[in-house]
């Protein structure tokens, strides 16, 4: 696998979220997430012994819907089934890896190196459907599905060149790459469909909710009808504080260290996120970000957790990571070849 690939991870799962890339396990790809639609009429909300709805069990993010909206669909929020059967079908066969030219092969590597093929992939089979219709972006505020423009200082910040564009030492790595966190915020907040591993488990007390991430395995404590952390305590997932108000779950995240930036955020990123189950196999997630620092505005997504049977395997990033001496050894080897020396072999 090329250093060239793991590099363009990141910025791949932010063009591309929406997109997962699955890892097989004995050989045979994961099953695609469905999102059917709800039936009320014949589902009864289950509950915990403390009346409020359950939300445990393995659910799946999965979906062929982009964050922001595509071009083609600008001022269409929702496309009709046969509108989105076909988007689905060309988005599929467009990013078949396997085929010279396709969206995921350029992205991931070139024709010599690639990345994955086909027996990883997981992206989902289907646009995300909400209130019964396809969503055509994960964003739904603003209206128009984009990401809000970023204030004028992280502006020129980006035209100095990113944290990625550094190869002098592992701590110049992003911290996917050094297996601390999951990359494109899948491990949130907010949780953001990823590559592959698009699966989290949920485990419910009336004290505590516990989020397990699939991807780096990372685990999210959401401590129920508490208070915040003094600023001073802070974290790379932030600091959760839960409360249900009805039947929603509402997750309220601050004290984040400044370091995970998710979209360039900084330590002021405030995020609040909204879990309500809507059928036997659905919670509608809702999540809007908020980091002034950053961001122009507030921005919010929504899109459905589907329930997946599971298990969630283990994901061994950090086994050995071989993938970073041989990151930092190509950079050498450029260092040395530019500077007109012989590299040895």
């Amino acid at each position: 696998m090329s250093y060239r690939f793991l590099a363009s991870v990141g910025a791949l799962a932010a063009m591309l979220a929406g997109t997962a890339l699955g890892q097989a396990t004995s050989g045979s790809p994961k099953p695609a997430a469905k999102s059917p639609v709800p039936n009320a009429k014949s589902w009864t909300m289950p509950r915990t012994p403390d009346g409020h709805p359950d939300l445990q069990g393995i659910w799946n993010n999965a979906t062929l819907t982009p964050m922001e909206r595509p071009a083609a669909f600008a001022g269409k929020a929702t496309l009709t089934d046969a509108e989105a059967s076909a988007y689905e079908k060309h988005d599929i066969e467009a990013s078949d890896i396997d085929k010279k030219g396709s969206t995921l092969l350029r992205l991931t590597g070139d024709v010599e190196t690639g990345g994955y093929n086909n027996l990883f992939i997981d992206r989902g089979s289907e646009l995300a459907r909400v209130d019964g219709v396809k969503r055509t972006a994960l964003i739904i505020d603003p209206p128009d599905g984009k990401v809000p423009p970023v204030t004028e200082q992280v502006r020129q910040s980006r035209g100095r060149g990113g944290f990625g564009n550094r190869y002098d030492s592992v701590k110049d790595r992003p911290l996917a790459e050094r297996c601390i966190i999951g990359f494109g915020s899948t491990s949130g907040p907010p949780m953001l469909p990823a590559l592959y591993n698009s699966d989290y488990q949920i485990v419910q007390t009336a004290d505590t909710v516990m989020i397990m991430v699939e991807m780096v395995h990372d685990v999210r404590v959401i401590r129920m009808n508490a208070e915040h952390s003094p600023k001073s305590v802070q974290k790379w997932l932030g600091d959760s504080i839960g409360r249900w108000e009805g039947e929603t779950l509402v997750v309220d995240t601050t004290n984040f260290n400044g370091r995970t930036r998710f979209r360039g955020s900084s330590e002021n990123l405030h995020v609040i996120e909204r879990f309500r189950r809507v059928d036997a196999n659905t919670i509608l997630y809702r999540v809007t970000i908020d980091d002034p620092a950053t961001f122009t505005k507030p921005w919010t997504m929504e899109y459905p957790f589907v329930a997946s049977q599971g298990p969630i395997f283990e994901y061994a990033c950090h086994e050995g990571n071989y993938a970073m001496p041989d990151i930092l050894g190509g950079a050498r080897k450029s260092d040395a070849e530019a500077a007109g020396k012989t590299v040895a072999k």
